[in-house]
């Protein structure tokens, strides 16, 4: 069983080569890569947040495994879903599932289920999949989509996952796929943005969480990214660094209705 697409041809070029020539013009050449335990990567049309999430996953040793954290958009499904298809194609191909840490993630956390309706439309984790594939070709992933909304599910769920991961005994990426403030001017949302990230750098996900939901911060995937924050601290996370703070108003020129983006790496 494979995952269709849902959003090829619209958040990313439908073609192979359409898509090639995308990725190679967003993915810029890094003369040495990092290791990361996580990364928040933004997920909006390519044309919007592309070469921030670019910019981010050029520098990043991508291993043969990744566990894409994204939230349900939609309400579909469980509220904390894991893929059971076999593999999710994209236009570069079919990604294959690693069903072993699927497994060792359900095995530590039995709440989490395997549930394809949270997964079919939602496009927060799809869009991080051809990033991967261009710049690892035999990448593995675990995606999960997440429907709830406190911290002591962060808690729980980054526990289990770190557990696993630990149990796994491979090298993993975790990807929070998350955007920023949304449809506010460039300069509030600067400004509240500011407070999630000054958080999300200190690796503090309670904060995080607490913060957006004190001043209203409209950042999409703030429990995906507490969640990994949550699992990197407990594999041994220490330090945080925001590489592209950017804004839908760059591409289309109007500063009051954007939708922000951010690229933050942990190690």
């Amino acid at each position: 069983m494979i995952r269709l697409p849902a959003v090829a041809g619209q958040f990313y070029p439908g073609t192979e080569q359409g898509l090639r020539d995308e990725l190679q013009r967003l993915l810029p050449p890094v003369a040495e890569k990092r290791r990361a335990i996580g990364v928040i990567s933004p997920h909006a049309g390519y044309v919007y947040s592309g070469s921030a999430a670019g910019a981010l996953l050029a520098q990043v040793v991508i291993p043969r495994t990744v566990v894409i954290i994204g939230p349900n958009h939609r309400g579909a499904g469980a509220i904390a879903a894991l893929s059971p298809e076999n593999g999710w194609q994209t236009p570069l191909g079919v990604v294959p599932i690693e069903k072993r840490l699927s497994d060792l993630i359900r095995q530590h956390q039995p709440a989490i289920q395997e549930d394809s309706a949270a997964h079919r439309l939602e496009h927060s984790l799809e869009v991080q999949v051809p990033f991967l594939q261009y710049l690892r070709p035999d990448v593995s992933i675990v995606p999960l989509c997440l429907a709830f909304g406190d911290y002591a599910g962060c808690e729980l769920v980054g526990t289990a996952l770190a557990a696993a991961i630990t149990e796994f005994g491979e090298e993993v990426l975790i990807i929070a796929s998350s955007d920023m403030t949304h449809y506010e001017s460039a300069e509030s949302a600067r400004q509240k943005d500011s407070l999630a990230l000054e958080r999300a750098l200190a690796l503090d996900p309670q904060g995080l969480v607490e913060v957006c939901r004190i001043k209203r911060i409209t950042m999409c995937g703030v429990i995906p990214s507490a969640l990994m924050l949550v699992a990197a601290r407990q594999m041994g996370a220490t330090q945080a660094e925001l590489l592209v703070y950017t804004n839908s108003g760059q591409v289309t020129g109007d500063d009051q209705q954007v939708v922000a983006y951010a690229s933050v790496l942990v190690w």
